[in-house]
Formats: structure tokens, sequence, C-alpha cells
């Protein structure tokens, strides 16, 4: 979990984001418990329904399913759902934007591609 929540985003999106990453990084596991919401509560001083709001949204979309009287657990395919989402948005946000301002500037796809390869290079040698 992040120390800190940021003011300028909603905090159930915070919270739900939590989640997620934890779940692609490995950190939670298909069929673990992920955190309760009165742990959530408790750390981020936060009220119930703005957890709640966060994990249901997690729930409807079945990357968390709940036990009753036991808590909420990680759905079996969730990492592999969020992966999928994330690239679909990476394709969306970056690629895609890439690409219209290379468009832009007379950038072939050869030399994206070059530029692609160096930063790779320059990023393993770190």
């Amino acid at each position: 979990m992040r120390s800190t929540l940021d003011d300028n985003r909603p905090i159930f999106q915070q919270i739900r984001e939590m989640i997620e990453e934890d779940i692609v990084e490995g950190v939670l596991q298909e069929g673990e418990k992920a955190p309760s919401t009165n742990q959530l509560v408790a750390y981020y001083k936060i009220n119930p329904s703005t957890v709640l709001k966060g994990v249901n949204e997690l729930v409807d979309e079945g990357i968390l399913f709940k036990k009753r009287g036991v808590g909420m657990f990680v759905a079996v395919g969730a990492r592999g759902k969020l992966i999928d989402q994330r690239k679909q948005n990476f394709k969306e946000e970056f690629v895609w934007r890439m690409l219209e301002e290379a468009n832009k500037l007379g950038i072939a796809q050869q030399d994206i591609e070059k530029m692609m390869t160096e930063l790779k290079g320059r990023n393993n040698d770190d």
C-alpha cells in the first residue's frame, strides 16, 4: 500500500488502482485475500463508503470476489484481465499519440523503431 493518498484525485479510484497494481505486480495472487475494507479505512483514515466504492468496482469487473463473512479475494484470471486492459490503454494513450506526432513531424516507422531500440538499450544499462 502507498503511504499517502493524492488529494487531487478521487480516493476511491486510488484505492482501486492500488489493489490493481498489487495484483499486476504479483503482490496479491489469484485466490488470495485482498486488504479488507476495515484495514484500508484504518490505515488511510477514510470513509468506509469511499473504500467500498473502489472495491465494488473491482468486484463488478470480476477482478475481486466476495466470500460472505470472510472478505474479498482476487479472482482467477484477474491479473491477465488487468494486464490486457493496461495494454489496450497503453496503445490508446501512448502509442496512438506517438504515431500522430510522428506523422506530423514526418518521422518514418523505421526511425521510430530505431529510437525505441536506442531508448530500450539505454534503459537496460541502468
